[in-house]
C-alpha cells in the first residue's frame, strides 16, 4: 500500500537523485550537496534558513518539495525517562517513534545514550497476537522519506536539549527498526531510507549502529544478507518451537523454524556480525523451562545474543508478563548454558511504549468528535 504525496519528501532525495533533479531544473549540479547539507548537518527546518542558495532556487524547492514530511504532535515522556513521539504525516496518518535512554553512573539523563526505534509502516500486517501495531491492521507503507523524517525529528528535540549534541552530529547512539511495522515488507522504501542516514552527505550513521528486525520474512533476509551496506539484524523469534511460535505468530506457518534459521544463520555468516533473537515473554505462553532450553539450542547454533524482554501489557489484549521470579529462572537457563544473553528491564510502560498503543489512542479520540460532528450534519 503506498501513498502518493503532492510533493515529495526533500528526506527521501539521494545526493544523486536531487543531483538530477537540479540538472532537470537548470541549476548547477554543487547546489545538491549544499541543500543535503543545510538539511542533516545544519538541520534547517524552513527553506529560508538555507542563506546561500539564491530565493528563485528557494522559491522552486519550496514549490517541488515537501521538506519535512512528518510533524510533531505529542511527546510523551515516562518515569524511566523513555520518550515515545507521537508525529502526524501529510495524510494524517500517525506513527510513532521512541527515544530509549540508557543511563550510565556519573552521566547526566541528558548526555545518557541514546537509542532510536523508528516505524516503516503505519500499522501492520503480521498480525502477531500480542502486538498493538496490528490491531487495526496495515494502513500503509512508509516512504523513504518519511522513515529519515523519524530521525531528523529527534534530532530537532535532542540538539536543543543536549550540550553534547552538535549541527553536524546525530544526536543519537544507536538506531532500531524495530517500531510499527514489519520492516522488510517495506523493503525498498527501508534500504533507500538507511543509505539515506549512512550516507557522508546524509546524516552519515554507521552500519553497524543501525539494527533492522524482522518477524522472519525468509526472502528478504536472504536478500539483505546480499547487501552491500552492513546492517545488523534482529529476528523476532518469540517461540523456540514451531508449535508455540504459530500460536502467536501467523508468519510462521510460511516460514517455519527450519526455513528461517537457516536464512538467518546465512546472513549471519555473509556479515560476520552476531545477530540478536528478540524473545518477548508472555506467561503461560513462552515463558517455560523448556523453552528456554530449546532457546539455548537455537542461539548456540547462530552464535546469536538472546534479548528477552518481559511483556508490555497491551489494552484489550489478553496477554500477561511473567512473574519476576519466572523471567529470572528463563534467563538464568540461558547463563548457564554460556549463551549471550540480555534481561531487558522495562521501559516507557506509563506512555503506552507498546508498539502502536499511542497511535491507536489517539486514533480513536480523534473519531469521537468526528462522529458527534457527522452526527450533527
Amino acid at each position: 500500500m503506498k501513498f502518493t504525496p503532492a510533493k515529495p519528501p526533500l528526506t527521501g532525495e539521494t545526493l544523486d537523485s536531487l543531483t538530477a533533479r537540479l540538472r532537470e531544473h537548470g541549476e548547477p549540479t554543487f547546489r545538491a550537496k549544499q541543500i543535503l547539507e543545510w538539511l542533516y548537518k545544519k538541520r534547517a527546518r524552513t527553506w529560508d534558513e538555507m542563506t546561500n542558495l539564491p530565493k528563485t532556487l528557494r522559491t522552486w524547492l519550496d514549490e517541488t518539495f515537501e521538506l519535512i514530511p512528518a510533524t510533531l504532535v505529542l511527546n510523551k515522556q515516562s518515569d524511566d525517562i523513555t520518550d515515545k513521539l507521537l508525529l502526524e504525516l501529510s495524510d494524517r496518518s500517525l506513527i510513532e517513534t521512541v527515544i530509549i535512554r540508557a543511563q550510565q553512573d556519573g552521566v547526566g539523563v541528558e548526555n545518557s545514550r541514546k537509542t532510536i526505534c523508528i516505524s516503516t509502516q503505519v500499522g501492520c500486517a503480521m498480525g502477531c497476537v500480542f502486538c498493538a501495531s496490528g490491531l487495526d491492521g496495515l494502513k500503509r507503507d512508509l516512504s523513504a522519506g518519511e522513515i529519515v523524517a523519524q530521525l531528523l525529528q529527534v534530532c530537532y528535540r535532542e540538539d536543543a536539549r543536549t550540550p553534547r549534541a552538535k549541527a553536524e552530529l546525530a544526536s543519537f547512539d544507536n538506531v532500531v527498526v524495530m517500531g510499527m511495522g514489519e520492516p522488510l515488507a517495506n523493503y525498498d522504501a527501508l534500504i533507500r531510507a538507511l543509505t539515506i542516514v549512512n550516507a557522508p552527505w546524509g546524516l552519515g550513521f554507521g552500519a553497524r549502529r543501525i539494527t533492522i528486525s524482522t518477524s522472519g520474512l525468509v526472502p528478504k533476509i536472504l536478500q539483505l544478507a546480499d547487501e552491500q551496506i552492513g546492517f545488523r539484524l534482529a529476528v523476532s523469534l518469540h517461540g523456540a518451537t514451531d508449535a508455540v511460535r504459530e500460536k502467536i505468530m501467523p508468519i510462521n506457518k510460511a516460514y517455519p523454524l527450519a526455513k528461517l534459521l537457516p536464512a538467518v544463520k546465512t546472513f549471519s555468516e555473509k556479515h560476520g556480525r552476531m545477530i540478536t533473537l528478540e524473545f518477548i515473554l508472555i506467561e503461560g505462553v513462552n515463558d517455560s523451562i523448556e523453552q528456554a532450553e530449546e532457546l539455548c539450542y537455537i542461539a548456540k547454533d547462530l552464535h546469536a545474543h538472546v534479548n528477552l524482554i518481559p511483556y508490555n501489557t497491551v489494552e484489550s489484549l489478553p496477554w500477561k508478563r511473567p512473574v519476576e521470579e519466572q523471567l529470572e529462572a528463563f534467563a538464568n537457563v540461558m547463563r548457564a548454558a554460556a549463551v549471550s544473553v540480555t534481561l531487558r528491564h522495562e521501559k516507557g510502560h506509563d506512555i503506552e511504549a507498546a508498539c502502536g498503543q499511542l497511535r491507536l489512542k489517539t486514533e480513536k479520540e480523534r473519531a469521537v468528535p468526528e462522529q458527534e460532528t457527522n452526527a450533527q450534519l
